[in-house]
């Protein structure tokens, strides 16, 4: 295959790249804002994907925010393709953010007298002596003290950061679309209402 690394990749090199990646992170988004902008689909399905996976991204669900921000994106008859692209909201650099935000709004939603401090929560102490049965149960005891007041703290993260990058989104990919569209019809010598002018 053209441009194939000589000696692939191992698994500490693609662990590396993942947080840190070898041409820079805004090398990396300016790659993902291209790859939005060249979709083929109308500013609305375009716009509506991306948002579906930015709101995916501020839930807790690790390992299944490509799943959540497909569902979004049927419902909001947006791009599949674009929600996969919007999770990259989520990322290592935005994760502690994210998880610290929706952790600390939904204690504070959930509880009156919340003061802001996080209690410890030992994982390890958790998961220590388990046998592979018996992680499940475990996983099911995380849901009250941390997973619940993530997945109602997420919420109003979720409708806000997502009509902001809707909003965005389709501002411009309607540019992106309307200034190829003219330059295809000024190749074509045609004006922008499909008038020959020449």
């Amino acid at each position: 295959m053209l441009f194939r690394r000589r000696k692939p990749a191992g698994v500490l090199e693609r662990v590396r790249i993942f947080f840190w990646p070898r041409r820079s992170f805004s090398r990396s988004f300016q790659y993902f804002g291209k790859r939005i902008l060249r979709l083929t689909a109308t500013p609305h399905a375009i716009a509506a994907g991306v948002a579906a996976g930015v709101m995916a991204s501020w839930t807790p669900f690790i390992g299944l925010h490509f799943v959540i921000a497909a569902v979004f994106a049927i419902l909001l008859a947006g791009n599949v393709l674009a929600s996969a692209l919007g999770t990259a909201f989520g990322n290592p650099l935005t994760f502690p953010f994210i998880w610290t935000a929706t952790y600390k709004l939904g204690k504070y939603i959930t509880i009156e007298d919340f003061d802001g401090r996080v209690p410890p929560i030992n994982l390890s102490s958790r998961f220590s002596d388990l046998g592979w049965h018996q992680v499940w149960d475990a996983a099911l005891t995380l849901w009250e003290p941390i997973l619940k007041p993530m997945s109602i703290g997420c919420i109003p993260f979720m409708l806000v950061f997502g009509l902001l990058f809707y909003i965005t989104t389709f501002i411009s990919v309607s540019a992106f679309q309307n200034r190829r569209r003219r330059k295809l019809m000024k190749r074509r010598g045609m004006d922008f209402n499909g008038k020959q002018t020449v």
